[in-house]
């Protein structure tokens, strides 16, 4: 048994302005920008959610420009199973998460559980 749910977006950046990207989200968003710690602040920028429901950054990348979706997990390879028999497929595996592609071609990553909310919210999988 398992618990996921999601955890948020990452808004995909291909850009060499980082802290421009995440000013105009930031602004957009109507969101505080917070920087994150040297060795991830390179690459990504924390947008602070109000209502702390959602885990939210703007990340630089090199493919297009896009936003996708992290699903949080307290067991990621149970879950990347249980995705994997709806039809998703493994794309990466990448430091501690899996990045997935959806059967219509949307990519998201599956991720260590993060929300401080989520062992109340989170669905059970048998």
């Amino acid at each position: 048994m398992h618990k996921s749910r999601l955890a948020g977006f990452i808004i995909d950046c291909r850009t060499d302005d980082l802290a421009a990207a995440a000013d105009f989200w930031g602004r957009a968003l109507g969101m505080e920008i917070r920087a994150l710690p040297e060795e991830e602040g390179e690459k990504y920028v924390r947008l602070v959610d109000r209502s702390r429901e959602l885990h939210i950054e703007v990340q630089r990348v090199d493919h297009p420009s896009r936003v996708h979706l992290d699903i949080e997990t307290d067991d990621i390879e149970a879950e990347v199973q249980r995705l994997e028999s709806l039809g998703a497929r493994r794309v990466a595996e990448v430091h501690t998460w899996c990045v997935m592609e959806a059967p219509t071609g949307q990519r998201f990553c599956v991720v260590r559980k993060c929300s401080p909310g989520f062992d109340a919210d989170a669905n059970e999988w048998r």
